[in-house]
């Protein structure tokens, strides 16, 4: 059935555009005009595609975006989908599975995260380079279809050392501050507590979000090779009296796009 779903959502998108992309690319929440970057070539609205979820959060505006960056052929989603949206994690993971089907060879992710490294600034990009995830459904639950990937897949590397590199060395050469972290997934949609901020830093996690580590379990299981980098848009400490919006998590994340946009681009013309 979800083979099936996915062959008439990947048909559908060859009828529209018939280029291979070589990298999907992921845009979280506050990061949509990344896009500008591109040289669009084809606007898919998510409504269009057979059996693609919709999305319904404010930052998030819901098509895929085929184009040129970098000198390469790219899929973007602008606007992604969340467990606490009541999706399935099904629904959640699907996308990206479209995107491998219609060719991707490369996964590039991102997303606004809460920082609870204490060394960690507002504004922070950080590469990541592994997740902390017992709290987030799996998207490999049930039964698992042979044609996506094994039944235990290897999780001892699901961001590839090699691509955080080149993004390391890409984002010192123009002067870019890249901080590199463990980020922790939580189901959302509440903002972390106190006490939950203060065990997410002592399991070892330097930033918190509601998004990505499915999609990135999707991709691992299909092998798609995968770099993430968090926006840290707000910093869950709460020593003093804060109070975490949405506005200025949307804020923080479009200040920091540039630098985000400059790193992926660079990174996709070196895939």
């Amino acid at each position: 059935m979800m083979i099936q779903q996915i062959n008439e959502a990947v048909q559908f998108i060859q009828q529209q555009y018939n280029k291979k992309p070589a990298a999907g690319i992921v845009l979280g929440s506050g990061l949509g005009s990344f896009t500008a970057e591109m040289t669009v070539e084809k606007e898919i609205p998510y409504s269009s595609i057979p059996h693609f979820p919709v999305s319904t959060v404010e930052g998030h505006s819901g098509k895929l975006i085929f184009g040129q960056l970098g000198g390469k052929t790219v899929v973007a989603m602008a606007g992604r989908f969340h467990y606490y949206e009541g999706y399935s994690v099904q629904e959640v993971v699907f996308p990206i599975r479209v995107m491998k089907f219609l060719g991707i060879e490369t996964l590039l992710v991102s997303n606004a995260a809460g920082g609870t490294n204490t060394g960690f600034k507002v504004g922070d990009l950080m590469a990541i380079k592994d997740h902390i995830s017992f709290f987030t459904p799996n998207p490999l639950v049930g039964k698992n279809e042979a044609i996506f990937g094994p039944r235990f897949p290897d999780m001892s590397e699901p961001y590839k050392k090699d691509l955080i590199s080149k993004a390391k060395t890409i984002a010192a050469a123009n002067a870019i501050d890249l901080k590199e972290g463990v980020y922790f997934g939580v189901t959302g949609p509440t903002f972390e507590t106190r006490a939950e901020y203060k065990l997410i830093g002592l399991v070892g996690a330097d930033a918190v979000g509601m998004s990505t580590v499915q999609e990135v379990i999707a991709a691992v299981h299909m092998g798609v090779p995968v770099f993430a980098m968090s926006v840290i848009t707000d910093i869950g400490i709460r020593e003093d009296e804060n109070v975490i919006t949405h506005e200025e998590v949307l804020q923080a994340a479009k200040e920091a796009e540039p630098k985000l946009t400059l790193i992926f681009k660079e990174l996709v013309a070196q895939l």
